[in-house]
């Protein structure tokens, strides 16, 4: 009996694949032998990270994408399933932060800010992915949140908030879109090396970060989820560094 997918047979498009936890995930699929398709802003990012894929044997595709904006998110779907004919899986790892994040900081304009990157680009994304995985009669998302979403810390109230929204959007639509095959998992990583900490107000002490979880680490996450077969679910999945 197979006991895990095959990832050769997969079409994995991850948002946010520009740097850090997304760009990790993409590599990781592509060495897995994954077809990656690779969304974000930073439309030289995407390329040099396409081109190291492809020179190591991998297929990807780049397409610069701003998630805020849905014609974009619309045409990027459109490019990938023009070049290899479906999507299979979905990783959501956008989001930002800011230093100014306290109650008494945040303004009007950065908590709308704050919810239109962290929220309303998956909302976004996943409205629009939805009628693809219909047809396909499947298909997974993989949001990766944050564990300030399950224990509350100094990240700041419109992170917080942002990063649990994610976490509604997730399970809501696993239970309206389950008779089609849908799944969704949320992964909440704790500290993790990637240059979303050099945002935080006061920097992290070398000494901490020293113990932080790597890209890879959530990178290895979200491929164990992909790896299973479409009869097995994980609604969520938790990672913490071992010593803090």
């Amino acid at each position: 009996m197979q006991h895990q997918q095959d990832l050769n047979k997969q079409v994995v498009l991850v948002a946010g694949a520009s740097s850090g936890m997304g760009k990790a995930t993409a590599m990781a699929a592509a060495e897995a032998g994954a077809h990656v398709v690779l969304a974000a802003r930073d439309a030289a990012a995407l390329e040099q990270i396409a081109t190291s894929i492809k020179q190591k044997g991998g297929s990807a595709l780049a397409v610069a994408t701003d998630m805020l904006k849905r014609d974009e998110i619309d045409h990027l779907l459109e490019t990938a399933l023009q070049t290899y004919g479906r999507i299979t899986t979905v990783v959501y790892s956008v989001g930002t932060n800011l230093p100014r994040r306290t109650i008494d900081e945040l303004t009007a304009e950065s908590w709308a800010n704050m919810m239109a990157i962290n929220v309303t680009t998956a909302f976004h994304l996943t409205q629009a992915i939805v009628p693809i995985f219909r047809k396909q009669e499947g298909g997974l998302l993989i949001y990766i949140s944050s564990s300030s979403a399950k224990k509350p810390d100094r990240s700041g109230i419109s992170y917080q908030a942002g990063k649990a929204g994610i976490v509604g959007l997730a399970h809501g639509t696993m239970e309206e879109e389950r008779e089609h095959g849908v799944r969704t998992t949320v992964i909440f990583p704790g500290l993790t090396d990637t240059p979303m900490v050099l945002k935080r107000p006061a920097p992290t002490p070398p000494e901490v970060m020293a113990r932080a979880l790597q890209p890879e680490d959530v990178a290895d996450a979200c491929l164990f989820v992909m790896s299973l077969p479409p009869r097995a679910h994980v609604p969520e999945l938790t990672l913490y560094p071992s010593r803090l």
